[in-house]
């Protein structure tokens, strides 16, 4: 660790961090000592840790105090992580219909946030300070398993409005300071990715982060440029919010001359799971509670396909308890051999998220579209299909609220991206249909070329 990297990871990002009101320091430091608890120490910590939470949410919470009593429901008999089965699942219905009733009555501060639309459901739910501090750690421990820290060289491809939409000055002093630079993921084009390409040759960072299709997409721009990108000390490409697919992996960790850690979560449920350099997902299990479930809600075993089901125990001010993704995942019966006791996700199955292109042929991340549909009133769910370059249909499942002048707002705002002379319609339609393998793809490009991750020239 160079001595730059020191003062931004022990000194710098510290105060940071106790300035927000964060206690993500402190945590980091629990997190790895108990990464390597015996696993029996571990699980009677999140037994006692699952009581607890339940037990103040209970109290607190005017939804959950409610659903306890109902189904008479005791916290304080929880002791073992198997009494969750006792509780119904969550789903983005239950907090939509309910929102007010998910804050804890004494809560702290809290940020209102929308998740990207994975499901073809928006969301509108709260985190408070709490949440974000182990969120933080949980993530900065999983960095540091790479032979990375904070203040190390990091180049970012990223679309979210959050980390796009607050590059104020004091945002982008901290993300010169900490040596963290961001590009958009949103628009590929061949002008950008030259630029994409040259800036990571300028920067050379120790670390890449971002969307697998977005980090193949620039190292197979480089192959096809013939830019050599293998020597520049990468050490680690971490990729998330999208499902890797080994041939992405393979194309990222040729050209970048780096091994890709793949992490897996969501701005709703939290940071689930991060790759160990063994190449396995582990669960930050102190903090996060994952089952997998059949189609009738039952848990299955581990080593059997699931509905992904999480939650997360430091959501004290709005909780998420057993908590539907809508992904399909695997959890492994099999310890990993790098030495963390940490359960392991064996495998996760659904998601995607494709590109679209422009008319003028330039490809872009599919949420520079979903942005625009998932913070509608009445929205309920959509789907976003790219019959051919001429041609975006929306299908959209609305309530009473949703108004004409949004679907004006749409198709605006679409043909800004795709261009003047697209055609872009909006279908009103009962329910959502979902893919033959029963997964759901909330944008889907038909453009040849595209899906795959490749460019039309």
């Amino acid at each position: 660790m160079g001595l730059y990297t020191k003062i931004c990871s022990k000194v710098l990002f510290p105060l940071h961090e106790r300035f927000k009101g964060h206690q993500s320091v402190a945590l980091r430091r629990q997190l790895e000592q108990s990464q390597y608890w015996p696993r029996e120490r571990l699980d009677a910590y999140r037994v006692e840790r699952l009581r607890g939470f339940l037990t103040l949410i209970g109290r607190t919470v005017p939804y959950y105090r409610e659903l306890f009593a109902r189904i008479a429901f005791n916290p304080d008999r929880v002791t073992s992580l198997d009494a969750l089965a006792q509780l119904p699942l969550l789903t983005k219905a239950d907090i939509r219909a309910a929102t007010e009733a998910f804050k804890a009555e004494n809560h702290g501060p809290l940020s209102r946030y929308n998740t990207g639309g994975s499901s073809g459901e928006p969301l509108i739910f709260y985190m408070g300070k709490g949440r974000k501090s182990h969120d933080v750690a949980a993530k900065w421990r999983a960095t540091r398993w790479w032979g990375v820290d904070i203040g190390d060289p990091e180049l970012v491809v990223w679309g979210s409005p959050v980390e796009l939409g607050a590059q104020d000055r004091i945002r982008q002093l901290r993300d010169r300071v900490m040596r963290s630079e961001l590009l958009p993921a949103f628009e590929m084009s061949p002008a950008n990715l030259d630029r994409f390409v040259e800036t990571i040759r300028g920067s050379r960072p120790a670390m890449l982060f971002g969307y697998p299709s977005s980090l193949s997409l620039i190292a197979r721009h480089a192959q096809q440029k013939r830019i050599v990108m293998d020597e520049l000390g990468i050490k680690v490409a971490f990729v998330t919010s999208e499902r890797l697919y080994d041939e992405q992996r393979a194309l990222i960790a040729e050209v970048f001359g780096c091994p890709v850690a793949n992490g897996y979560g969501a701005r709703d449920a939290g940071f689930i799971a991060h790759a160990c350099p063994h190449g396995s997902l582990h669960i930050s299990a102190e903090d996060i509670i994952v089952e997998t479930v059949d189609a009738e809600g039952l848990v299955v075993p581990p080593d059997v396909a699931g509905e992904i089901v999480v939650t997360h125990m430091a959501t004290t001010d709005f909780p998420f308890v057993r908590y539907r993704t809508g992904d399909i995942g695997v959890l492994s019966a099999k310890p990993c051999s790098c030495g963390l006791t940490l359960p392991v996700l064996g495998e996760v199955q659904g998601r995607t998220t494709d590109f679209v292109v422009a008319h003028d042929g330039t490809i872009m991340h599919g949420l520079a579209l979903i942005y625009t549909v998932r913070d509608l009133p009445g929205v309920e769910s959509f789907k976003i299909v790219q019959h051919d370059l001429g041609h975006t249909e929306v299908l959209l499942v609305a309530a009473d609220a949703f108004e004409s002048s949004s679907e004006d707002r749409i198709i605006s705002d679409f043909k800004r991206r795709l261009g003047p002379d697209v055609m872009v319609s909006v279908r009103r339609v009962d329910q959502i249909p979902v893919e033959k393998s029963g997964k759901f793809r909330y944008v889907q490009s038909k453009v040849p070329g595209i899906s795959d991750g490749t460019q039309r020239s």
